[in-house]
């Protein structure tokens, strides 16, 4: 009898060792997933930060770029108006000799 209650004893002890090592198994996957959540909440978070941060850079440059638009154009119609008075100057100083030339070509006769 000594030995059957120690067997009981012994398959007893091994239960409860199996019921512990099942709790610390089941408090280690709880531990895991609660983990799991937080870093997928904290990465969730620092995208949102990301996202808001390169949003602002993106307006602030598209803020600057609309402003330089303006200095832009004002210095594309400078440019401009100096092409055009340099063309018109130009044209101004040989209208003379092409209209010489082409009077000569026009008069010309030939056979």
């Amino acid at each position: 009898m000594e030995s059957s209650s120690r067997s009981q004893s012994g398959i007893q002890q091994l239960l409860a060792a199996e019921q512990e090592a099942q709790q610390i198994v089941n408090a280690a996957r709880n531990a895991k997933v609660a983990r799991l959540k937080q870093a997928k909440e904290e990465a969730e978070r620092e995208i949102a930060q990301y996202r808001a941060q390169v949003e602002a850079e993106f307006q602030k440059k598209l803020a600057e770029s609309s402003g330089d638009s303006g200095a832009n154009v004002k210095r594309l119609e400078k440019e401009t108006e100096l092409k055009i008075n340099h063309l018109k100057s130009e044209s101004a100083r040989i209208s003379h000799d092409i209209v010489d030339m082409l009077l000569r070509h026009v008069t010309t006769v030939k056979n």
